[in-house]
């Protein structure tokens, strides 16, 4: 029959579900359609990357047939299956209901997405429309037959898909057309391999569903969380740990690159790798709610990663803790939404951020604190950050935000430095390491004297973001939280209210600084940005620690309403469009969020 391949527009980031095995991750649209999936990494080439450009560059849409030229049908229902990350999609159709369930086996062996159509009611024509293109989106694989198999072929990859269900080709697409009626099932399969190994093992699709639902069952019973706002948190704790590359406890800061903070602008980056602030954060949560064997793997992984070298720490590497991230503009790709460059690697992998030594740290120390096996590398090379910023802390740096302008002296920096020092004097003090305690407590009297001599306006009473510098940073906000001062301080005070002065959208949000439109600001980059929904979040904590505890509730119930309908959260929110943006989904948006939520808990702030 003659197949027209139908113009796919990805849809709105929030549309997206997303599905992964701990190596890799997939986003499946509203509509059925696969737009992103890396194999076999999250940081290997897209095989599905209609998500940055359009239906040329891979894809793979699986749900009711429909006419010619008509759009392909949102699902009327989607959930994860119970605590897991098992995807069900429901569409009502005139002629029935139908169900995909959609899912990556933890892996045991080739990275499979499988796919298995279920007919509920009524007799459904569906079709599955495959388009595999290699090397994200510019390759065209040779795709062909082998022992009733179909493999698609490019270089060093190969793809298999298997399923019952008869198989045509055209248009350099692979297509499917079947009906399902009530109890039936059709599964659908691909399965990534070395293009020069033999075929991996054929699936066996049911099996691996159960045992998929079976290790996330398993996972989410660690949890110690059986607050109040519990829904919220194990989701986000089971999207931390897909974002954990498992091979190696590397935690990713979203599975995507590119997706805009600014719709049609350039502030586009390839979030598919490391960051040492982020996964250290992702750990805090991570042992706060009961997770010890994460924490294991990411100081191993951490320990690997700086290796004998901690003078030259890394802000990121990548997740097997690669250090060269060179980063690459993909011109044949015209980004989503037209937000362009698309970006691969990340150029911000050798900037100075002293702010990760203190975050670095923090994690050490929880862990130990936690009760953590004792590590004596890690208490080693926790001492040996410690030696640097006592050279370094009064160095400018590029901050946390990873500004492209001039470096500057960051006031969240110099507290982070502090809290570094702080947490290793703790370590000290109970006998678990040893060092120069005098020295160090003079330093960090030192650090602590400068942040608040050259960082703070007395005029406003207001912290700011860089020694003589008019402009807040949403950072501020952490200084009560990393104990730098007391929640009472005036001086806390006062920067939490002009944070939310000067920094907040109309709805409440958080920006994270001021930002300069079409001129350059202290970034170094051009255009605006969302609201951070971290910073928002940071604001409720804080919020709840000054006495706020109603106005903290109510603020993190309006993040919560930001959540898309599976419960996933981008890096920020677009208050003018009123829609999620930047990459997605976001490690450093669902760790606050499961912070807050054990403050409030913790403060009796009970949902409604």
């Amino acid at each position: 029959m003659a197949v027209r391949l139908e113009k796919h527009v990805a849809g709105r980031i929030e549309d997206y579900a997303l599905i992964g095995d701990m190596q890799t991750a997939a986003l499946v649209c509203r509509d059925g359609t696969a737009d992103w999936l890396c194999l076999p990494r999250f940081d290997s080439h897209a095989i599905f990357a209609g998500l940055l450009g359009t239906e040329e560059n891979g894809f793979w849409r699986l749900g009711p047939a429909r006419p010619e030229g008509a759009e392909p049908p949102t699902a009327d229902r989607r959930r994860y299956r119970g605590d897991s990350l098992v995807l069900e999609s429901e569409w009502d159709t005139p002629r029935g209901t139908v169900r995909v369930t959609d899912f990556m086996p933890p892996r045991d062996g080739a990275p499979q997405l499988i796919r298995i159509v279920e007919g509920v009611s009524g007799r459904v024509p569906m079709r599955s429309e495959l388009r595999m293109r290699f090397s994200y989106g510019r390759v065209t694989p040779w795709v062909h037959k082998v022992d009733n198999r179909t493999v698609a072929v490019a270089g060093p990859d190969s793809v298999w898909l298997d399923t019952e269900a008869e198989t045509y080709g055209q248009n350099l697409t692979t297509y499917s057309d079947f009906t399902v009626a009530p109890g039936d099932r059709i599964a659908f399969t691909i399965s990534w391999q070395p293009s020069h190994h033999g075929p991996p093992s054929v699936p066996e699709p049911e099996s691996s569903l159960t045992a998929t639902e079976e290790f996330w069952h398993d996972w989410v019973e660690q949890c110690t969380y059986h607050g109040p706002y519990r829904e919220a948190v194990v989701r986000s704790l089971i999207t931390l740990k897909a974002l954990t590359y498992a091979p190696t406890g590397g935690i990713v800061a979203a599975p995507t690159t590119s997706l805009p903070e600014d719709i049609g602008g350039s502030r586009n980056w390839d979030y598919r790798y490391t960051w040492l602030r982020d996964a250290a954060i992702t750990l805090s949560s991570l042992l706060r709610t009961g997770y010890r064997e994460e924490a294991r793997a990411w100081r191993e992984w951490l320990l690997r990663a700086v290796a004998g070298d901690p003078e030259n720490l890394q802000i990121m590497y990548g997740i097997a803790g690669e250090r060269e991230l060179g980063e690459a503009e993909l011109d044949w790709l015209p980004g989503y939404e037209s937000s362009a460059p698309v970006r691969v690697g990340n150029g911000a992998a050798n900037q100075l951020q002293l702010d990760v030594y203190g975050e670095v740290t923090e994690a050490l120390h929880l862990a130990h604190m936690t009760g953590l096996t004792r590590n004596d590398y890690a208490m080693g090379l926790q001492l040996k950050l410690i030696e640097y910023l006592e050279k370094h802390w009064e160095e400018p740096d590029e901050g946390i935000w990873e500004v492209r302008g001039p470096r500057r002296h960051f006031v969240h920096s110099k507290v982070m430095a502090w809290v570094a020092v702080d947490r290793t004097i703790k370590l000290i003090e109970a006998g678990d390491a040893e060092g120069p305690l005098e020295r160090w407590h003079q330093l960090r009297e030192d650090i602590h004297r400068d942040v608040c001599e050259r960082g703070y306006d007395p005029e406003r009473n207001t912290f700011t973001q860089s020694y003589g510098s008019r402009e807040l940073d949403a950072s501020l906000l952490l200084i009560p939280q990393m104990g730098f001062l007391p929640p009472d301080d005036k001086r806390v005070i006062g920067t939490i209210e002009a944070i939310q002065r000067e920094l907040s959208t109309e709805d409440g949000f958080v920006l994270r600084y001021p930002t300069e439109g079409d001129d350059a600001g202290v970034d170094g980059l051009e255009g605006d940005e969302g609201a951070f929904l971290a910073c928002s979040f940071w604001l409720a904590d804080d919020l709840a620690m000054i006495g706020r505890v109603d106005e903290a509730r109510r603020l993190f119930e309006k993040l919560l309403s930001l959540r898309n309908d599976l419960g996933l959260l981008a890096e920020e929110w677009d208050s003018r469009l009123q829609r999620q943006v930047g990459n997605f989904p976001q490690a450093f948006s669902h760790v606050p969020l499961i912070d807050t939520a054990l403050r409030l808990t913790a403060s009796g702030a009970y949902v409604g």
